[in-house]
């Protein structure tokens, strides 16, 4: 008996994965006791890639060694094929994706006992807005990836279409709202009977993206962001460059200011510097490579702040002792405003290509991490008057769907 199809949702946070026995969905253990993990990897100065869980772990213990995460967002760009030098030898990101999904093949290989040699993975309606020729190879890049990992037949589903797929308790006409780590997609859909796709779109905005906001606009400025700098000749102020900033602040870039290039770069602001101790804090962030730190205790804060926790904080004591910066659900949303229109406008694009008035949109299903922000929901809600908001299972819903769609 042939194996079955193994469906993957390869994202830019999480990875998961599964498969379709007797009619009915097995989610997948691709690490023990958890039916997703991180898309995430470290290769340590010795020894082998981990992934996932694994590679958070030896982060967090300080072992030697580079983190990466958000690989899949870098997908159709000339970074993707770029070698660096990563552990000792030079890697592209190409190489990295084709070694996280050999693994997770591997695993769910030794799990259910099959040799899959086919997939159907996921994929955002548009990995780049506006940019079919990247978005083409962003695609094209993803099923090398999958070849290159030991898969014969490479198939994609839109990520929105399959958790339209796997919401077969919603009766009427739905619509899926996706808020992955990358990328917002949705679908137009009518279930009864059936699952019939009416209309899919999608833009570049997620988690990651959130995520860059809250960092510029609140742990930054505590590392210098906003500062001036004097001149080393002449009179006068300069502004403390952004660039550096923005690269901390997002997740793909993060590994690659672990540099003696950017070391000098801050050495020298720090010498410029209206204010050295704030700068002072940039140069242990980059001396002691501390950006996936930062970061994670980012989303930390994002999320406290989104449930409303009482005096929620990002929390940065790892850079200075006592150093934290507040934030609230109302900070929260300011820094997000930027994000309220991108995200309305695709609604609505959505509802026109599908023929749909608004109102006669009877379910909203939340998909993905991100869509549990209060920003979203309330987005959700304007374009949507007349709906109800269901909870999806965001982080499975996309896995499931691909899973039915093997049939």
């Amino acid at each position: 008996m042939p194996a079955p199809t193994l469906a993957v949702d390869f994202g830019t946070s999480n990875t998961a994965a599964a498969i379709l026995e007797g009619g009915a969905i097995r989610r997948l253990e691709i690490e023990p006791g958890a039916e997703t993990l991180p898309t995430a990897v470290f290769f340590p100065a010795r020894g082998d890639m981990r992934i996932g869980s694994d590679a958070a772990r030896a982060l967090i213990a300080g072992d030697e060694g580079r983190y990466m995460r958000a690989l899949k967002s870098v997908l159709g760009t000339p970074l993707f094929h770029d070698p660096r030098l990563i552990a000792g030898r030079r890697r592209t990101l190409a190489e990295i994706v084709t070694a996280f999904l050999a693994t997770l093949k591997q695993r769910a290989e030794a799990q259910t006992g099959h040799r899959f040699t086919r997939v159907l993975s996921g994929r955002p309606v548009h990995f780049h807005t506006s940019a079919p020729d990247r978005d083409q190879q962003a695609e094209a890049d993803l099923r090398a990836c999958y070849n290159a990992a030991g898969f014969d037949t490479v198939d994609f589903l839109f990520e929105p279409e399959a958790a339209a797929i796997a919401s077969r308790e919603t009766q009427g006409l739905g619509l899926i709202v996706d808020i992955g780590g990358g990328t917002s997609d949705f679908t137009v859909f009518r279930s009864g009977g059936g699952t019939e796709i009416l209309a899919s779109h999608g833009i570049r905005l997620g988690g990651t993206d959130f995520d860059h906001a809250i960092s510029m606009d609140h742990a930054m400025p505590l590392l210098g962001l906003g500062g001036q700098l004097r001149r080393t000749l002449g009179e006068g102020l300069l502004p403390v460059p952004r660039g550096i900033y923005v690269d901390l602040s997002t997740w793909a870039m993060i590994p690659f200011l672990y540099a003696r290039e950017t070391e000098r770069l801050v050495e020298d602001m720090v010498k410029h510097a209206v204010d050295p101790r704030a700068l002072g804090r940039l140069a242990t962030v980059i001396t002691d490579q501390l950006g996936h730190d930062l970061a994670f205790t980012v989303e930390a804060g994002k999320i406290a702040a989104n449930d409303g926790t009482a005096r929620a904080a990002i929390d940065m004591a790892m850079i200075e002792t006592g150093l934290a910066a507040p934030i609230s659900r109302t900070s929260l949303n300011g820094a997000l405003s930027a994000s309220r229109e991108p995200l309305t406008t695709a609604i609505r694009q959505t509802l026109f290509s599908a023929c749909i008035d608004p109102m006669a949109v009877e379910t909203v299903v939340l998909v993905g991490g991100s869509s549990l922000l209060s920003l979203v929901q309330d987005e959700a809600r304007a374009a949507c008057p007349a709906a109800r908001l269901h909870r999806s299972e965001v982080f499975t819903a996309v896995v499931d769907g691909l899973a039915l769609a093997t049939a």
